[in-house]
């Protein structure tokens, strides 16, 4: 499995659909739960779900479906867990408060390469 090509095409998938402030998070080192974490704010729920849908469209061209989903078209969270990435698509205020980014110190931010 490619890693770098799924990550590099999750965070695209959130540029393309104007996901805000994307941050990806290698937790190899952190964890055994994940080994990435790829956070993201979504404007409304309804942009949330845009973005869900999305996401799980791009990564089912590459044969990945998530294994479990979390939240739906009324949420401010919506968890799509991968096994080795979970993606985290979160409203403003859900993200500021539980600031996942700060919650994992320690873990690399990672910028992936868009083409």
């Amino acid at each position: 499995m490619d890693y770098e090509k799924i990550l590099t095409a999750a965070y695209t998938a959130l540029i393309d659909q104007k996901g805000e402030n994307p941050v990806l998070l290698d937790l190899r080192e952190l964890t055994v739960v994940t080994d990435y974490f790829l956070i993201t704010t979504g404007r409304n729920p309804n942009h949330l779900k845009a973005l869900a849908d999305h996401l799980r469209e791009k990564l089912g061209v590459l044969g990945l479906t998530p294994a479990r989903q979390e939240g739906d078209q009324d949420t401010r969270w919506i968890l799509l867990d991968y096994g080795f990435l979970v993606v985290h698509l979160l409203g403003q205020d859900e993200r500021d408060f539980y600031r996942l980014e700060d919650l994992w110190y320690g873990a690399k931010r990672l910028t992936p390469t868009i083409a």
